[in-house]
């Protein structure tokens, strides 16, 4: 039985990655550490807890802060993240029934696992790889995601696979969310007790 505290991390996951793909975007620029643990996330599909997915809660302290931002009382909507995680919710729905895309990406992440042994997990080529699987797998389902910035933020290639490889992990997050059984709902009409949820992990941190 998952609890209130692993969907929140897994939603933290999830707001985590739209930020950071929407901040690529808009400003060029992303945090280092938490696009290493949402990159991380990615290949940790046997994992002990929820948190551990992150490598820890610290791995998720930025979507733990958006949520406490955007669902709590003082709320302050982000119109760049909001659509994104909710593209991406949407999208998670469509995968869990595409059980030959599921088993596309499966392979196409364990093949670039391999590769970690030759290369740092933010190496361009690692980038570049879960780019590729998200561009041959979750960039066919309809509606894509379209990625709003600024044009000389996203003409530059590495920028781009980084924002694909990050909507690849906000996809992986939404896996997460739904198997700890969250739902829209819990969102929309729970929103206090999630953003709550959230404060009380920073605390943690």
């Amino acid at each position: 039985m998952k609890s209130d505290r692993d969907r929140c991390i897994a939603l933290a996951g999830i707001f985590q990655a739209a930020h950071m793909a929407a901040n690529i975007a808009e400003q060029g620029m992303v945090d280092s550490d938490a696009l290493e643990a949402s990159i991380h996330s990615l290949f940790k599909i046997d994992a002990e807890s929820v948190e551990s997915v992150y490598g820890g809660l610290q791995g998720v302290e930025t979507g733990l802060r958006l949520i406490q931002q955007q669902l709590g009382e003082k709320r302050t909507d982000n119109l760049q993240v909001t659509p994104y995680v909710i593209a991406l919710l949407h999208l998670e729905r469509k995968l869990s029934r595409n059980r030959a895309m599921q088993q596309q990406i499966q392979e196409g992440i364990r093949s670039t696992e391999e590769r970690i042994a030759h290369f740092h997990l933010l190496h361009p080529n690692i980038i570049a790889q879960l780019a590729d699987i998200y561009t041959q797998t979750i960039s066919t389902l309809k509606p894509r995601i379209m990625v709003k910035g600024e044009p000389l933020h996203l003409q530059n290639p590495d920028n781009v696979n980084r924002i694909r490889a990050l909507l690849l992990a906000g996809i992986r997050s939404a896996m997460l969310w739904r198997q700890c059984d969250g739902s829209r709902w819990q969102v929309i009409m729970g929103r206090k007790r999630v953003a709550e949820q959230a404060r009380r992990l920073l605390h943690i941190i």
